[in-house]
């Protein structure tokens, strides 16, 4: 973990790639207080020790299925299996799981280094649990992938690919029929892959979802008329169906879901999983 000092940022966007009806604007001061955050997104590895001191079943393990991008799967799991009709690039595949992130018989071995995937907000949560540690707010994860700058697009800056440097993992090509993988992935990729933002901090942008501790609103406070005191630490709705998540994946296309932005978000059922989303922790400094 590093240590975030706390501060004053504009959080949220006015961006023309913005995706409507996402709440990501308007721009409002916030404030946070300092905080501890894992450099990286929880590793299949982390998670094994978790699972082995506790003997902890995950949703998807309970339930029997989560969901896989339909181009990792044979032909066999592809047309039998069911897909949801707005998504219908996912198919709902029996037996996948953390341990199994495409359905029985495949494995974590050799990714022991990549971000742990199939596991629900609750999940989530009962790992920060036993780690002594929580899930973020979702100010305090938007103010930590800024890495220090102000209203960039990016960890690291306005543009995507900056000089032609890949500096995260998502979709490279055509969605969903064709990924180049020009980036190095075309599934997950190591947590500490790419270059850290300016707080060290890596992947803050791609490769994985992340859970925020929020429940999913589009109303935000904090100050927008540049006068008197921003909000502290403001979190999300008092209760709702849905969490936020932040930081788009692997999964994600400028076409279709460009949400690999700072400000950009979205959200799911907290008992959710699915094979690009996971998180990382954080803990109060005092």
């Amino acid at each position: 973990m590093v240590l975030v000092g706390g501060g004053e940022f504009l959080m949220g966007a006015d961006d023309v790639e913005g995706v409507p009806g996402d709440g990501e604007g308007p721009v409002r001061r916030v404030q946070v207080d300092a905080f501890w955050v894992d450099v990286h997104a929880v590793s299949n590895a982390r998670f094994a020790e978790f699972v082995d001191d506790t003997g902890y079943l995950t949703d998807a393990e309970r339930l029997g299925w989560s969901y896989v991008f339909a181009g990792f799967l044979p032909g066999v799991l592809r047309r039998g299996a069911p897909r949801p009709e707005a998504a219908p690039w996912w198919c709902a595949v029996g037996g996948a799981s953390w341990r199994e992130p495409e359905g029985v018989g495949s494995g974590v071995e050799g990714r022991e280094d990549h971000p742990v995937v199939h596991v629900s907000w609750y999940d989530a949560a009962a790992y920060a649990a036993w780690a002594g540690k929580r899930l973020p707010t979702e100010a305090e994860w938007e103010y930590a992938a800024r890495g220090g700058l102000e209203q960039r697009r990016y960890p690291w800056g306005d543009e995507l690919d900056p000089g032609g440097e890949y500096r995260c993992n998502v979709w490279r090509g055509v969605f969903p029929g064709k990924n180049t993988g020009a980036d190095g992935y075309r599934g997950t990729a190591p947590v500490d892959a790419f270059q850290p933002n300016g707080f060290g901090l890596y992947n803050m942008s791609g490769n994985v979802w992340e859970w925020c501790s929020d429940w999913w609103g589009v109303e935000h406070r904090g100050d927008r008329s540049g006068q008197g005191a921003a909000p502290r630490g403001p979190l999300g709705p008092a209760d709702g169906t849905r969490r936020v998540i932040r930081g788009g994946s692997y999964m994600c296309h400028v076409s279709y879901c460009n949400r690999y932005r700072v400000a950009a978000r979205t959200s799911n059922t907290p008992d959710s999983s699915s094979g690009h989303t996971g998180f990382r922790c954080v803990a109060s400094a005092h």
